[in-house]
This record gives C-alpha cells, structure tokens and sequence, in this order.
C-alpha cells in the first residue's frame, strides 16, 4: 500500500488514499517510530469533487478521533498539490464538520471550528484547574508559570483519562509571554506530547484570549514552530506550514 509522509511543524502524519478503515492494531504497527514507519497518526483522505476533500484520523494508538487541525492543513496542501481541486480555496470534509482552507505559497490558512463550552469554565482535576474547551475534539487547558518546567507527561496523562472526560482529552498546558504571545505544550490523547497540534493549540489561544485577556490573532509557540490564531463571527481560524516529507509503500 502506497503513503505519504507529511508534516505541519513536527506534527507527522502517514496519509493514505481512501476510503479507508484501518484496524487498530495497523495503525500502531505504522506509527511505531523505532519499528514502523514512525508518526503521530494516520490520515485517510479522498476527493469528492473538484471542491472538496474528505479526510479520517487515527491517533497513534488507532483510536479515532474527530479531526486533527495539523492534518487538515496538510491534507489542504496535498490535494491541492495533486490537482484534486481548481483553486487554492475549497474545503476539507472531518468528522467535525466542514473545514474551508486556503493554500498560499508557505503556508495553510485552515477554519479549525466553533468554540464550544464544556458543562463549566473551570474544573479541578487531579489537583489542577483546567478550563475544558471542544474545537471539533475536546481540550482542556490549564494555565503555568514555565511551560518547560512543567509534568507534561504526568499530569496530561492524568488529565487525560480522568473519568469526567468519557472520551478522554487532549491536555495544553499555557505560559503567557510578555510580547502578548502565548507559549504551549501539547498532550495530546491517545498519542502523547507532540511537536504540535492545531486544535491544542487553538484552544490554549481561545483560553488566554478569553480568559487572560491577550489580543488576537494570538502567536502560539509550540516546539516545533508558530501557529497564528485568529477569530472572527464564525470561529477560530489557524494559518501555519505543511510539508510533504517522503513517500513509500508499506505491507
């Protein structure tokens, strides 16, 4: 089965042409970095006309998720490379909705989604208060005096799987910097940190937007680059780079 490599900054991605339903055990096998072909999850994308695209994801750990904002600008990219669509605007299809995009030259202009409250604006869990946000997939945000100090992998971990989540959640944990940007780490459900992750990292900008009063768009540092976020009437919108790196085969 042919594949694709790509990524939007460290956030790496096996693309295979659908309709395609992997089993679970497939997917890990694939994203296994030192046995694999190594990646944080597994897109399938298909061309449904010459306006839109569909797209599937698969965390690492081959469970489903919603949609994957990194993903979506790299599946923007590559259709658009390919031909599938007449122009540089059209619209990626997940399983959270419609996701218009823009190709430019250097990066993707993507519609990440309508923010979405979670029973409350603050919760306490395992010892934290987190601010639970949905952007397509659930978030919950918490805020920290050094992001690089901070138990990323002990507490999103636990964040993670705290029963008051059903479906789990992704886990950004958010310094607020003083030029007015924000600095994250991503935890993200069913894979662990990543480099990056364009919905964690539109939900840490809506919450330091909303909640700690930093102006938009706002310049969210990630390890593995800068994601610009900006909202206006109808969501939030992220522009960020997405990259092929290499194609192959794989049994």
């Amino acid at each position: 089965m042919d594949f694709v490599k790509v990524q939007g900054l460290g956030n790496d991605f096996i693309v295979i042409d659908g309709p395609f339903e992997p089993a679970p055990e497939v997917v890990v096998r694939w994203c296994e970095r030192q046995t694999g072909i190594g990646a944080d999850g597994v897109l399938a994308i298909e061309s449904i006309d010459a306006t839109r695209i569909r797209m599937r994801y698969w965390n690492a750990d081959g469970s489903e998720a919603e949609m994957c904002g990194n993903g979506l600008r790299c599946v923007a990219r590559l259709g658009y490379e390919r031909g599938w669509v007449d122009g540089r605007e059209f619209v990626v299809e997940t399983k959270a909705g419609d996701h218009p995009v823009t190709v430019k030259a250097d990066t993707v202009v993507a519609f990440v989604g309508e923010p979405v409250g979670f029973r409350t604006g603050t919760l306490r869990v395992a010892g934290w208060d987190v601010h639970p946000f949905a952007i397509g997939n659930p978030h919950a945000v918490l805020f920290v005096d050094d992001v690089e100090a901070a138990d990323v992998a002990g507490v999103g971990s636990r964040i993670e799987r705290d029963p008051i989540f059903p479906n789990r959640t992704n886990v950004e944990f958010v310094e607020i910097l003083g030029d007015g940007g924000i600095r994250a780490r991503i935890w993200e459900r069913g894979v662990g940190e990543t480099m990056a992750s364009g919905t964690g990292a539109t939900a840490a900008a809506y919450m330091a937007h909303t909640i700690r009063g930093v102006e938009a768009p706002v310049a969210v540092h990630l390890r593995g680059g800068v994601l610009t976020i900006s909202f206006d009437e109808s969501g939030a919108w992220m522009e960020g780079p997405a990259e092929t790196v290499f194609r192959g085969s794989v049994d």
